[in-house]
């Protein structure tokens, strides 16, 4: 929280705290969620970020994109519906038993593949967006007295 000049206490947004954030880290860690963030949003220009669960940036259109966490050793990018998202180029690399989420863990001095990851953002959006429609189109028909 922040004072404004009236003495009012004020919630930094989102994108305030994953800056912070990024300014903390203070290595390739920062570096590379800056960057992995910066695609996110080329990827998806309307895009929401969030800031959840007690500190992690989380990228959302319909729904949630993805998670990105911060550790010693990786910074990983939680994709919440990650198995049910082609990837031809092999980008997910952790997390691959789960039936729902898949994730890719970048290490330092890791190539980003950032054709292949905004390819990726825009199909979960899509997935997300497909969803939320379906979902909508049931709780009308649901809503008129149909099965």
């Amino acid at each position: 929280m922040k004072k404004s000049r009236n003495g009012a206490t004020e919630e930094a947004t989102p994108a305030q705290l994953i800056d912070a954030r990024i300014r903390e880290l203070k290595d390739w860690r920062g570096e590379t969620l800056a960057r992995v963030r910066a695609l996110i949003r080329e990827a998806d220009p309307e895009i929401t970020e969030e800031w959840k669960w007690r500190g992690v940036p989380v990228w959302s259109h319909a729904g949630i994109i993805c998670t990105g966490e911060t550790y010693k050793a990786v910074v990983k990018l939680t994709f919440a519906k990650g198995a049910a998202l082609a990837d031809p180029s092999r980008l997910f690399n952790s997390s691959l038993e789960g039936n729902t989420r898949r994730a890719i863990d970048f290490h330092e001095n890791d190539r980003i593949d950032e054709d292949a990851l905004k390819t990726l953002i825009r199909a979960a959006a899509a997935l997300n967006i497909s969803s939320s429609a379906r979902r909508r189109g049931r709780t009308i028909t649901a809503g008129r007295g149909f099965p």
